[in-house]
């Protein structure tokens, strides 16, 4: 009878453990969603603000939630007023009047107002475009400023293209700017692309969104236009004109898209907010040549830019492939597809999130806030890289980088095993399996780490626990400690 009675008082124990367990997690849930509803209404209020604000400079801009037709642009003459403000161009013999009137009648379509969109579109609209449309899906954020630079402190949360569509025509008022505010899809593609003469990417790097990139050439070769496509990472950068004068596609170069896991974007890999502004002015540049009829530059060159030595380089690229699959004399692309299938790979420039491991490989930042409260002894091993440490880092981690870790290096190694047998001497149960946790900054090296790990420590699992923290320290930064640095 007392086995009976204690083995109902631990069930019912354990009963009120899972539903106290249960009730945390649904404040969890709450909480997030209240964060992002808290999130979404300081960025209406922002829009609203931004709007009347610009009302009193007597521009006002509808904020396209779809594509709409627009009637064709006028031709006209120049006036008094545009003669004098294009004026130092107009005196140029390769562009004279001619040219003006030509780019007066162009319609140029901006795919993301970034760090190269920005720029490009600054120039065009200075240069008298005559109709800049602007599309992006994203809302300014604080990490924007540092290279996008149509976008200020005043429109945190207000959509970039509206808030570049402001600045724009600030600058020039006669350039009709278009803020189109959603994603660019297999759906909508084709009929938005027909209503600019020209098309160009600009994206952060060509790393950040690798099926938008091939849906944007797809589209440019279905409809005959040509793509001055530009990206950028770190120090470096690369720019060339894409399905022009016979030259190549982007699906010429490269058939497939690389692996999802192999990709690299500012997010993860950082990018020196000059560069993609040098590479947008450039882009801006050979717009204005081909809209202007002086022709391109690159066409079926590749300009390279090395920002550390300051220094430029051109390579030809190879001609046209008969073989490609949307642009070569047996097409198998005839329509638009499901780019994020093809590729793999979501839409977007943000940072990845890889699901590498399974949900008992992996704890929240609240459970391991749970186990430092309770004085559990544990290892926490950062893989983030020495640069990034360097920025933040919770004071009781140990620094084993990512790149050292897949070289199984040595010395990292030695410390590590050094570590794990002097904390394990502190566990109150030094037969049980001890704790590795492993974090990095969004949650994603450090599933990389796991798996490693599990490689190299295989003959030392039945007494070790390796697990990584989902969303890494900028998850800790959001549901944790809101004092600890986001980057």
């Amino acid at each position: 009878m007392e086995v009976e009675r204690l083995r109902d008082e631990m069930f019912k124990k354990e009963e009120k453990e899972k539903e106290k367990e249960k009730e945390q997690q649904e404040v969890e849930r709450l909480r997030d969603e209240l964060f992002k509803k808290e999130q979404e209404v300081q960025r209406l209020k922002a829009v609203v603000v931004n709007l009347q604000q610009d009302s009193h400079s007597g521009n006002t801009f509808s904020l396209l939630k779809q594509v709409t037709g627009m009637p064709p642009l006028e031709e006209k003459s120049l006036s008094n007023e545009e003669i004098l403000r294009y004026s130092r161009q107009l005196i140029i013999p390769e562009f004279g009047v001619k040219g003006q009137l030509n780019l007066s009648k162009k319609a140029v379509l901006i795919v993301g107002c970034g760090g190269l969109g920005c720029p490009a579109a600054q120039y065009l609209a200075a240069a008298g475009i005559g109709r800049l449309g602007l599309l992006d899906y994203d809302d300014v954020e604080l990490t924007n400023l540092q290279r996008q630079i149509l976008h200020t402190e005043d429109k945190l949360g207000v959509p970039k293209a509206l808030s570049a569509a402001i600045r724009i025509s600030q600058l020039n008022s006669n350039v009709e700017c278009i803020p189109y505010h959603f994603q660019l899809s297999y759906k909508n593609a084709r009929q938005l692309i027909q209503q600019y003469p020209f098309f160009y990417d600009g994206f952060l790097d060509c790393s950040d969104n690798v099926p938008t990139r091939f849906l944007v050439n797809d589209a440019c070769v279905l409809n005959g236009k040509p793509l001055v496509s530009a990206s950028a990472l770190r120090m470096e950068g690369q720019l060339t004109v894409y399905n022009y004068n016979g030259g190549p596609c982007y699906r010429c170069l490269y058939p497939k898209p690389p692996p999802a896991e192999t990709v690299t974007n500012c997010s993860d890999g950082g990018v020196l907010g000059i560069v993609p502004g040098i590479l947008g002015c450039i882009q801006a540049l050979e717009v204005l040549k081909i809209a202007s009829g002086i022709g391109s530059s690159y066409s079926q060159q590749m300009l390279i830019f090395d920002a550390l030595e300051a220094r430029f380089r051109t390579i030809k690229l190879r001609s046209k492939q008969p073989t490609c699959a949307v642009c070569g004399e047996n097409p198998t692309v005839k329509d638009l597809i499901d780019y994020e299938k093809f590729c793999g790979s979501a839409a977007t420039d943000q940072c990845r999130t890889l699901h590498l491991l399974t949900g008992e490989q992996r704890i929240t930042v609240q459970e391991y806030k749970q186990l430092l409260d309770q004085g559990v002894p544990h290892i926490l091993v950062d893989v983030r890289p020495q640069v990034e440490v360097d920025i933040c880092k919770l004071p009781h981690s140990i620094y084993f980088p990512l790149a050292k870790l897949e070289e199984k290096n040595t010395e990292y190694m030695k410390l590590l095993q050094n570590r794990i047998i002097t904390s394990r001497k502190e566990a109150v149960d030094e037969t049980a399996a001890f704790p590795v946790y492993v974090i990095c900054k969004q949650g994603n090296d450090s599933q990389k780490a796991v798996k490693i790990l599990q490689e190299i420590l295989d003959n030392e699992l039945s007494t070790l626990s390796v697990k990584d923290i989902q969303g890494g320290l900028m998850a800790w930064a959001c549901k944790i400690d809101p004092t600890f640095p986001q980057y």
